[in-house]
């Protein structure tokens, strides 16, 4: 089985970190090769049967959480916050879109990203770029700059303690159905979004109430599954993380329930793709605007060979002024192709600019045209819209402009804290969830 799950050594890995001691981190690889599991192939298993209910168009995806999480993250309030997002435009998109929603958060894992440079210059100093807390430190000093095996570890143990906290929260309590005015009681309550939001809250109360008198209280109400994903990019973290399942004999990489292949790391004869082929886990494949129909199809044909529903989820971020032009071949050759695939719809990654101020910023139409562009090919094509991928934080940010709380570019550098790209505050976050509810509904 070693030999099988280590082929991607063979060929070349992308966005790796440069690594200064190789012995160093040889030593933190066994040692993450004999920790616990932070998920059970059983979970994954749960997810691709969920997953296979969005590719049969009987569910919807609701994906999100961080661009890159911190170690500094993983605390309870910080969990909950984006957790409580999450919950929000699940009902947002349950209730007011009439649709089963998967919830899965970019949580537990998330600490690694590419970047588009090796290094980042400021003020004339040259260093390494800040490539997630699993890799190096954001501070721009050179001692922080330095790839440290040693963040693989502590990766491990804060995806461990958010993990921990994840399920409390959704097997606790806090996501009770009877929780939906409870989630709305800070800053967002007084934006228009948030307003709106309560409105839907006291219908879902009546309903309860209804459902109560007349005898029924499913255990549905009172919790929540959620799953775990993250880009698996650093490919040593995330070998040393896989494990055979005693059940089945077959391996799964059990740092998340899903993972994905980034746009930079999805080459077909790449390191990743070739990882990827080999775990069980649900996967994801992010395609970007240059991804033609015959890329596509080869990587089914790679990841997903037996065409098992719920195992491979391709997920579009072409941008809002692209996506019209370029996915509905894609989508129309894969299909005709009969591969079971979910597609869903990442409008973030495609939308990015720098503001006059010089923060990297985003606009809410140019995410909201984009997923009306996802709806829009998918309804023309007679296929299902399978969900959205989106970054967002459960903090009173200003890193996107616009909304109904409106934020403009003046308004960034109020607070703006994100490790990397701009996220959506949870009062935009609920302003896309009503946009998407009312998009899926006229599909």
């Amino acid at each position: 089985m070693s030999n099988y799950l280590d082929s991607w050594r063979e060929l070349p890995a992308a966005q790796q970190p440069e690594w200064p001691d190789r012995g160093e981190l040889d030593k933190v690889v066994a040692e993450l090769s004999v920790l616990p599991p932070l998920v059970f192939a059983g979970e994954c298993d749960n997810l691709k049967a969920e997953l296979a209910a969005v590719t049969r168009g009987e569910a919807f995806v609701l994906q999100g959480g961080d661009c890159a999480e911190t170690f500094a993250g993983a605390t309870a309030d910080g969990v909950r916050n984006k957790l409580k997002t999450l919950l929000q435009m699940a009902i947002v998109l349950t209730y007011a879109g009439r649709v089963p929603v998967v919830k899965i958060g970019r949580i537990a894992g998330q600490f690694a990203k590419p970047r588009s440079k090796g290094t980042e210059v400021r003020n004339g100093v040259e260093l390494p770029a800040y490539r997630g807390d699993m890799v190096n430190g954001f501070d721009f000093t050179p001692e922080s700059r330095i790839p440290n095996p040693e963040r693989l570890l502590r990766a491990y143990h804060s995806s461990a303690v958010t993990l921990n906290l994840v399920r409390a929260f959704t097997k606790g309590g806090y996501a009770d159905l009877r929780q939906v005015h409870a989630w709305n009681q800070d800053f967002v309550s007084e934006s228009p979004a948030g307003k709106r939001y309560e409105r839907l809250a006291r219908e879902i109360d009546q309903a309860l109430a209804f459902m109560h008198a007349c005898g029924a209280d499913p255990a549905e109400f009172h919790g929540v599954e959620f799953y775990s994903s993250h880009e698996a990019l650093i490919l040593d973290y995330d070998r040393a993380l896989t494990r055979v399942d005693s059940r089945t004999g077959e391996p799964y990489d059990v740092s998340a329930h899903m993972v994905w292949i980034g746009e930079r790391t999805r080459q077909l004869d790449s390191a990743h793709v070739e990882f990827f082929s080999r775990i069980r886990n649900p996967i994801g494949v992010k395609l970007g605007p240059t991804t033609t129909a015959e890329d596509a199809l080869a990587l089914v044909d790679k990841l997903n060979p037996d065409n098992e529903p719920g195992r491979l989820t391709f997920i579009t971020r072409m941008g809002a002024s692209k996506i019209r032009e370029h996915l509905p071949a894609l989508v129309e050759k894969v299909t005709a192709n009969g591969a079971q695939i979910a597609w869903i719809c990442d409008p973030m990654h495609g939308n990015t600019f720098e503001a006059p101020s010089g923060h990297k910023t985003r606009r809410l139409d140019d995410v909201l045209d984009e997923v009306a562009g996802f709806f829009e090919v998918h309804r023309e094509l007679g296929t299902h819209p399978g969900g959205i991928h989106i970054e967002f934080t459960g903090d009173d940010v200003t890193e996107c402009v616009g909304g109904a709380y409106e934020i403009a570019e003046d308004d960034l550098a109020l607070r703006y804290e994100t490790a990397c790209d701009p996220r959506l505050n949870r009062s935009q976050s609920l302003d896309m969830a009503f946009r998407v509810a009312e998009l899926y509904r006229s599909s």
